[in-house]
């Protein structure tokens, strides 16, 4: 319960405080700030402005406590809090140009902010500068003042000072009045005058040109005075005296200094004179001395040039032979080629090479040594009365002697085409000269100048034992005989021939079911690619590379399908393709097929003739009663015809005679098919020939011509036939 109270209670106080703020924030209203310059925005100098801040505010009766600010150029000017609804006015009086810019203002109420727009103020006409001078002339190097000033101006200035409208100095400062020290060199009439700018944010605004002061600036009656012995005749080595002094007066010489110099090197400094002795410098045909005054910022000048004579000339280096191998003997040789004979005796002349150590002396600037094995510097000087000169750097570099030359050749070596030899040394200075020889007679000559040159000799052999017969010569040095390399070791490609198609085993021999090989052979260097061609196909049977003169096409089983014409084609490194003739293949018929054939024939015959003889005994037939009755005898031969006839067999002869019935309908016997019924009847013959009906009986034979009838359809008494005799048993 207690903790229910708490809750509503803070709900109360929470509601009746934002009430409170809602109250306040709504008893008042900012409803616009305007910002008026008066009496306009673009006025002259020294004109009264006021700045007008004009605020509309929407309240009850509360006063309310405002708060104005006043901005130029975005940076606050003044700033105020009143609780009168009136304008906020801001006094400009007698406004100068430091007063131009924009303006703006703010008012804030109770945390309500409100800004103004921008008005621009402008105001035109700034007060013409004065220049004021202590005095109106001047020694030469004195220095002086001036002061320019603004008159009635504020802001932040700056000053201009001009020397015959050339401006020569510029102040900054804050005030309206600068001071500036000037120092004329110049002798003669200077105009003085000046000038300034006021600065405001945007950009300085200038004014126009000071009063102008005249002023005159008197030269110093002190001058330096520069001496030289000897003046004439003077050599290198020869001894100079200078002298450097001051001709004039001066009140004071405390600021006064002398310095001596030769071109651009100081050689002595004082104060009233100085003395300098130096030899002759050499190097140039004259050279000038100068003597300088300064007093203060005023110098005044002496200068003089002394023409000096060679005593002799810089020396030169220079080394026998001019080309030099490594470890091989060398002269170099310092001279100079000008020598002053009446000043200077030719054994005065001294020569020393630097380093000192490299070379025996021999003979007045000669030297002698053996070359190094790698570049070297050499230096020489002559000396003479105390004058030294260096001759330019000789750098030797010994050449090395060429190596052996190795020979090889570029790319593939075909017989009968050409190819390139490369002679080739892996050291050796250039230029190097090579040469090809072919059975020791030369036939070619190569200079190589430079690193990335190559010895290439172009060449056609026509005999594979002619590789051998090249050597190459490597030289480098004149004069001398070169080094000849070994002989030349390559692989020569001999071109294919025609190549030879063959068969194996022998045509005759193919047949179906046997193996075929067809066997290339080619002349020519291998490795050989062969290929073989049924004619009339686009694409080879077979393709194999091999590294002898010979491969064969192996077919394992031939069929009748494999007939045909063939050719082969070989190809190796010298791109050359050669093919063979064509040759036909004709595959056999297998033996057993053969065999088969012949079989089918006999058997095929034996049948024929087995079918002809039945139908020639079946042309005897009789027939009988009135039917086609054919009667088969098997006779004896007749008594008469050899001795058999007399002896009479004991057994009867029997005819076998044929007799057809036609069959009359029955209706009481099952049907049969169509036909005729066959009966054969055994019919015995006495020996004398006559038929003999009684002993023996007979025996029927009934051959019908269809289906037999079904057994419960079988009448036996329909069977028999009275015509004919019962066999008697």
């Amino acid at each position: 319960m207690g903790l229910l109270l708490l809750l509503s209670a803070a709900l109360l106080c929470r509601y009746f405080q934002s009430g409170r703020v809602v109250n306040a924030m709504e008893s008042f209203f900012i409803d616009s700030i305007t910002l008026s310059i008066e009496p306009h925005t673009d006025v002259p100098r020294n004109t009264n402005v006021t700045l007008r801040c004009k605020v509309k505010v929407i309240q009850g009766s509360e006063v309310l406590s405002r708060e104005y600010g006043l901005y130029k150029d975005n940076e606050i000017i003044y700033n105020k809090t009143t609780s009168s609804s009136e304008d906020f006015l801001y006094h400009l009086p007698e406004v100068r140009v430091s007063n131009n810019g924009r303006y703006s203002c703010k008012i804030s109420i109770k945390g309500q902010l409100k800004t103004s727009r921008n008005k621009r103020l402008t105001v035109s006409g700034l007060a013409e500068p004065v220049l004021r001078i202590n005095q109106s002339s001047f020694s030469e190097g004195e220095e002086f003042s001036a002061w320019c000033s603004a008159p009635g101006e504020t802001g932040s200035f700056i000053f201009y000072y001009y020397d015959n409208s050339e401006e020569i100095q510029l102040h900054h400062g804050n005030h309206d009045t600068s001071l500036a020290k000037i120092l004329l060199n110049d002798v003669g009439r200077h105009d003085i005058s000046c000038s300034y700018s006021v600065v405001l944010k945007s950009e300085p605004v200038p004014s126009v040109g000071s009063n102008t002061v005249t002023v005159a600036v008197t030269e110093l009656s002190i001058t330096p005075v520069l001496e030289i012995s000897p003046q004439e005749n003077i050599y290198e080595g020869d001894r100079l005296r200078i002298t450097c002094t001051v001709s004039g007066f001066l009140q004071s010489s405390q600021n006064m200094q002398l310095i001596l110099s030769q071109e651009n090197r100081m050689l002595i400094r004082g104060q009233s004179d100085v003395n300098y002795s130096m030899m002759a410098p050499p190097a140039a045909p004259s050279h000038a001395f100068q003597c300088m005054l300064m007093v203060g910022s005023v110098k005044k000048v002496d200068t003089k040039t002394v023409p000096v004579k060679e005593l002799f000339s810089v020396p030169t280096l220079s080394m026998r032979p001019p080309e030099v191998f490594q470890r091989e003997p060398m002269t170099l040789t310092c001279r100079s080629d000008r020598v002053a004979h009446e000043r200077l005796d030719g054994s005065q002349l001294n020569y020393t090479l630097y380093p000192v150590e490299s070379l025996i002396p021999r003979g007045s600037g000669v030297f002698f040594g053996k070359a190094l094995l790698n570049d070297f510097n050499y230096t020489c000087a002559a000396q003479a009365k105390g004058v030294e000169k260096y001759s330019k750097t000789l750098t030797v570099r010994p050449k090395v002697f060429v190596s052996t030359p190795e020979i090889s050749v570029t790319g593939r070596v075909i017989l009968g085409q050409p190819f390139q030899i490369l002679c080739q040394s892996v050291r050796g200075s250039l230029p190097i000269t090579y040469t090809l020889f072919k059975d020791y007679q030369q036939i070619g000559k190569n200079i190589v100048q430079y690193p990335r040159d190559k010895a290439l000799f172009t060449v056609t052999i026509n005999h594979t034992r002619e590789i051998s017969k090249f050597i190459c010569e490597a030289n480098n040095k004149n004069n001398n005989e070169g080094i000849l390399s070994g002989a030349l070791n390559a692989t020569v490609i001999v071109p294919l021939g025609q190549p030879v198609l063959s068969v194996v085993p022998n045509q005759q021999e193919l047949s179906e079911g046997n193996n075929l090989n067809l066997l290339c052979t080619v002349n020519g260097t291998p490795p050989i690619t062969f290929r073989w061609y049924r004619e009339g196909d686009a694409q080879p049977v077979s393709t194999t590379t091999s590294d002898r003169n010979f491969k064969d096409y192996e077919v394992s089983v031939l069929s009748k399908q494999h007939s045909g014409k063939y050719f082969c084609e070989a190809e190796n490194r010298a791109n050359n393709k050669v093919r063979s003739k064509l040759i036909s293949i004709e595959v056999h018929m297998a033996q057993w097929k053969k065999a088969l054939i012949w079989g089918v024939v006999l058997l095929v015959v034996s049948v024929l003739v087995l079918v002809g003889c039945v139908l020639y005994f079946k042309s005897k037939r009789v027939r009988v009663d009135g039917t086609s009755v054919s009667v088969w005898s098997e006779r004896k031969p007749e008594a008469d015809n050899d001795e058999e006839s007399s002896t009479v067999s004991s057994e009867p002869d029997v005819e076998y005679t044929e007799v057809v019935h036609p069959r009359s309908a029955d209706p009481a016997r099952a049907p049969l098919k169509k036909g005729t019924d066959t009966v054969y009847s055994e019919l015995q013959n006495s020996p004398l020939g006559a038929v003999d009906h009684h002993d023996y009986g007979s025996v029927e034979y009934a051959d019908l011509n269809g289906e037999q009838p079904e057994t419960g359809q079988y009448h036996p008494e329909s069977n028999s036939y009275p015509d004919l005799p019962v066999p008697v048993d």
